[in-house]
């Protein structure tokens, strides 16, 4: 069953699942932020070794293209003067913005821009390593920007070279280094300085594009493990929640004590089974009713003395249901939630009748054992005088035989020591621990004898005895035969004294052999108990009659008792009353 304090709880707990801990989030953020960081690292650099390959092979390109372009020219006799032009008119190019060629030494013989012929270039280099295959260097031009420089041996002739039937003009450097006396390759180096600014911002572009990536990927990650604790986390809180609701229903539907719990609109939101079955409510037709409406004023009461303390109270009601009332022991709070809402009041209620009735029957019994030891020691002190007040009335009887009238007065005296003495016998016994020697023994005969003792009696008093439900097969029970006698004679003797005008004494024998027991019924047609005194005629020198001891029913129930039985009575004035004794047919234990 849900309640509204039960949803907001619920609530709390879903919303409290969303607050990450920032250790959590600093522990993704230090396992990702590496591994990602690494990833743009590397792809910068992988970047900028594929700029530096394209510029490499566009340089090499380029030499090969000027090589190329060179040999076609030397078969055409070419001079400076062409390879000078040929250098500027590929210098042209937009992200071109150097080409030159150097001696041995350094010594610029050619560029695009003839004022540098002559300066020195590249004096920093080993000119003797630089061979045929590319090389290539970043380096700061004179404007500070940065250039990209492809050199290599320059060899346009392609080992030895011979003239072409002219005269060599020592006039032209060309001719100078590349028809020298050995008729050797020349030893000239090329270099091409390429433009890396628009690279450079391409490349300054794409590492700002991999790190906007790479932090868009770690916010990504960080978003996806939290999203997967959020998700573990609700999924475990709700199994949780699952499980604790389930177990507190079950709680509540099968806790003994009545549970009531009254909203802060004063409607009813939440009973469980045993409130349904005490007050005879279900939920359907309870739940959201006002509870002035259902419920009995006690707890309404209850519900709004509570209303005005902090603390719970106990407090014992009896409350009517259906015409019959029954004591509980209710206790009643407040209920708030964590932030100190108030939600409404919850009631607890257990039924104490019976713990009411077993404290009364405790408090007789301390009562008839207190009573009975007064008893008993009074008995003993009167015991001894009314034996010589016997003794003296036997004695004037035998000195004044011949005196009727004081003949008279001493049987009055030895007829009443006598009954003073059957009642000082009752007190002894009702005082004294009862002790019974139990047997297995067919109670069709006990109950016979005693009717039989009775019988002379009933016939006198026009009392009819009736035995056809006795049945006819004997019916066995674990009793003391002479003590179930005594108890049997006794109820008998207070059936015939309450049927003065005659009337029917029924005795019955049912046997229950799925509990293992037997009962004894003994009903009478007479004037019955009244109903204020039903739950009293057990208690000792308790009677309505005039010469009764009031001690009879209550060695009954003694007797009963010692037998680990059961004595039950139901009178009425119209039918008159009805002992039903229920006997253990096997010995217990």
């Amino acid at each position: 069953m849900q309640t509204n304090d039960m949803k907001k709880k619920e609530t709390r707990a879903n919303q409290s699942l969303m607050r990450i801990s920032p250790w959590v989030i600093a522990g993704s953020f230090i396992i990702m932020a590496p591994i990602l960081a690494f990833m743009t690292i590397k792809d910068i650099q992988t970047q900028q070794e594929n700029m530096t390959m394209l510029l490499t092979e566009k340089g090499a390109a380029l030499i090969r293209s000027f090589e190329a372009g060179t040999r076609t020219g030397m078969g055409m006799n070419w001079s400076g003067v062409q390879v000078q032009r040929l250098i500027m008119e590929t210098a042209e190019q937009a992200d071109i913005l150097y080409i030159l060629i150097t001696d041995k030494n350094g010594k610029i013989v050619a560029h695009n821009l003839p004022m540098n012929i002559g300066n020195s270039h590249g004096v920093e280099l080993d000119f003797s390593g630089i061979d045929e295959s590319i090389q290539a260097r970043q380096l700061l031009g004179p404007d500070g920007k940065p250039v990209f420089e492809v050199y290599r041996k320059f060899t346009p002739s392609q080992g030895r070279v011979f003239s072409h039937g002219g005269m060599m003009r020592s006039h032209d450097w060309f001719y100078s280094y590349m028809f020298s006396e050995t008729r050797k390759q020349p030893e000239l180096t090329i270099f091409i300085g390429l433009d890396m600014g628009p690279i450079v911002d391409t490349n300054k572009e794409n590492a700002s594009q991999s790190i906007v990536i790479a932090v868009i990927l770690l916010l990504l990650g960080l978003s996806g493990i939290i999203s997967i604790i959020i998700a573990q986390n609700y999924r475990s809180a709700r199994e949780s929640l699952s499980r604790i609701k389930a177990f507190s229903d079950n709680i509540v539907e099968n806790m003994p004590v009545g549970l009531l719990f009254v909203g802060d609109n004063g409607k009813i939101m939440t009973i469980n089974d045993a409130f349904e079955k005490m007050f005879m409510i279900s939920p359907d037709e309870s739940i959201g009713r006002p509870a002035t409406d259902l419920l009995p004023s006690q707890i309404v009461d209850l519900i709004s003395d509570i209303s005005t303390q902090d603390d719970i109270i106990f407090k014992e009601i009896q409350c009517s249901v259906q015409g019959k009332t029954t004591l509980y022991e209710a206790s009643a709070g407040i209920l708030k939630d964590d932030e100190d809402t108030f939600l409404g009041h919850i009631v607890l209620l257990r039924d104490i009748s019976e713990v009411a009735h077993l404290k009364k029957e405790v408090q007789r019994r301390e009562r008839l054992a207190s009573l009975g030891s007064l008893a008993a020691g009074i008995a003993h002190e009167i015991r001894n005088p009314l034996s010589s007040i016997k003794g003296f009335a036997t004695y004037f009887k035998e000195r004044y035989r011949d005196v009727p009238e004081d003949q008279k007065t001493a049987d009055v005296m030895i007829r009443e020591v006598e009954r003073l003495n059957r009642v000082i016998g009752q007190l002894l016994e009702f005082a004294r621990p009862m002790n019974i020697q139990r047997k297995e023994i067919c109670i069709n005969d006990i109950v016979h004898h005693a009717l039989d003792t009775i019988s002379s009696q009933a016939v006198s008093e026009n009392i009819h005895i009736d035995k056809d439900s006795i049945p006819k097969e004997a019916v066995f029970a674990f009793i003391d035969p002479d003590k179930l006698g005594q108890v049997l004679l006794n109820i008998f003797l207070n059936a015939l004294e309450a049927m003065e005008g005659g009337g029917t004494l029924s005795v019955s024998i049912e046997e229950d052999k799925t509990n293992d027991t037997v009962s004894l019924i003994i009903s009478d047609t007479g004037r019955g108990i009244p109903k204020k005194d039903i739950g009293r005629i057990f208690d000792p020198y308790y009677t309505t009659k005039q010469s009764g001891t009031g001690l009879g029913l209550a060695i009954v129930h003694k007797i009963i008792e010692a037998h680990d039985a059961q004595i039950q009575v139901q009178s009425s004035s119209e039918l008159g009353t009805s002992f039903t004794i229920t006997l253990n047919t096997h010995k217990k234990g």
